[in-house]
């Protein structure tokens, strides 16, 4: 070694040693959490609202910000014992709001959305999603319109044009437009545990919101202290099967549909050969005007309304035109998680005849809505799909219904599955999108979990 070199590595070491013994007034500063001030807002005095500044770009933290809608409802019994909470400032729990596009402000403030024993033992806290509503939402129309099937390479052309002036149109109202994706709400959410003073996080996803979950226990394992996930999305398929297990899902409602019809005279088409009366509606409505017509499974049955589809079919018929109302979706969080890479009019007609296969009775999906309010999104996207590698020390809780028109079971079991002993799936055998309240049994097990972390048996489920 030259002695230049000896000289460097020596003071090297002496100024290492010198740090490592440096008194802790020295030491390097910690950065503070991030604080919400909370305002009364609403009349219902037990609800606070805060907003908490984040940055846009997690990459870039000193970069620009936007302000996160955040409320929260104090628990009616705080000095309910809840289990793990050692430690925290106070037991919440963090509501994920579905969608994506659904408001959590706007959940909190209704105070309906868990059960008394949840709502006595833990403040419930849940926020607007960065890129909705008063989280940086833009200030647009993003509604879906009159979602026809598309025909040919023109209109496949002309559908991916207005998409983009869409976008165009949105991005200069919304601060986080180009980072709305999961994985940066993953992020926020992590800033919202810090700043509501807990250790670990206790949550509860419903629907997309279960994307959010999933992602969370990923990135933070060790900082999971219960995760429920309600409606699961699987956020590992590729396009094919996206839309293929889209059409499923929407199948398995219907037929299920079907056999309630049979059984009760409260359906309209009651004592009918209910698929006979269905088809022979898709086939004279025209192309353009079936794929319309087929969302009305999708909408009817996540409550699920089976009498009000049976009166719009049995209005069809008939020759009447029912509404099919369908919620619009936050675009800039959707298209940033799932890749419509459809390039062209040739692939897209690949995905119809997958639906087609998948769903003879529906026909279509939702899964094909989801690629038509995609296309022409810039690709890659920023939070591409992948197989899910969630580790933490107390399993996952999934609750599914068997039959779930929009998150179908095969998604749950898919999830389930690559969670393995980090997970576990309780299956409510009926219908419906999102089934906590359903029954004395799907609401224990959540509660429960969440209250006592006690982890169902593998296999349970709950009778409908």
């Amino acid at each position: 070694m030259s002695p230049r070199s000896l000289a460097a590595s020596v003071a090297a070491l002496v100024t290492g040693l010198a740090l490592a013994v440096a008194p802790p007034g020295h030491a390097a500063p910690v950065p503070e959490p991030p604080r919400i001030t909370w305002t009364v807002c609403g009349n219902d005095p037990a609800v606070r609202c805060g907003s908490l500044r984040l940055p846009v770009d997690w990459s870039q933290p000193d970069g620009a910000t936007f302000e996160l809608a955040v409320a929260r409802r104090t628990a009616r019994k705080p000095a309910s014992h809840t289990a793990g909470h050692q430690g925290d400032a106070a037991p919440a729990l963090v509501f994920g709001p579905g969608g994506p596009g659904d408001s959590g402000v706007e959940r909190i403030l209704a105070g309906n959305r868990f059960s008394p024993e949840i709502l006595d033992r833990f403040d419930t806290v849940s926020f607007d999603p960065r890129g909705v509503a008063r989280s940086g939402g833009p200030k647009c129309d993003l509604s879906l319109g009159k979602p026809g099937l598309l025909t040919s390479q023109a209109e496949f052309e002309t559908v991916s044009a207005d998409n983009q002036a869409t976008w165009a149109a949105c991005r200069s109202t919304s601060p986080v437009w180009d980072h709305a994706d999961t994985a940066s709400a993953v992020r926020d959410l992590d800033a919202l545990r810090a700043a509501l003073g807990l250790r670990q996080l206790t949550f509860h996803g419903s629907s997309y919101g279960t994307l959010l979950g999933q992602q969370y226990a990923e990135r933070y394992p060790g900082r999971v202290r219960a995760i429920v996930l309600e409606g699961v999305f699987d956020h590992s398929l590729d396009v094919r099967q996206f839309v293929r297990t889209q059409a499923l899902a929407a199948q398995d409602a219907f037929g299920e549909f079907v056999t309630w019809c049979g059984q009760h005279t409260e359906c309209a088409l009651h004592g009918e050969d209910v698929r006979a009366v269905w088809n022979d509606v898709l086939d004279k409505a025209g192309p353009q005007r079936a794929f319309e017509i087929a969302m009305l499974p999708i909408a009817r049955l996540a409550s699920p309304d089976r009498a009000a589809l049976a009166q719009d079919i049995a209005s069809l018929r008939d020759g009447a035109t029912p509404e099919i109302a369908l919620p619009p979706i936050a675009s800039s969080v959707f298209c940033a998680d799932w890749p419509a890479a459809v390039r062209e009019f040739g692939e897209y007609e690949q995905l119809v005849r997958i639906a087609r296969r998948a769903a003879p009775d529906v026909r279509y999906g939702a899964g094909l809505l989801a690629i038509r309010t995609c296309l022409g999104w810039p690709q890659p996207v920023a939070n591409p799909p992948h197989r899910l590698e969630a580790r933490a020390s107390t399993p996952l809780l999934l609750l599914n219904s068997r039959h779930d028109v929009r998150t179908g079971h095969v998604w749950a079991t898919l999830v389930a599955a690559q969670l393995g002993r980090h997970g576990r799936l309780v299956t409510y055998e009926g219908s419906g999108h999102g089934v906590y309240k359903n029954t004395p049994c799907t609401t224990a097990a959540v509660d429960r979990y969440l209250i006592d972390l006690v982890v169902p048996p593998r296999g349970a489920s709950c009778p409908a």
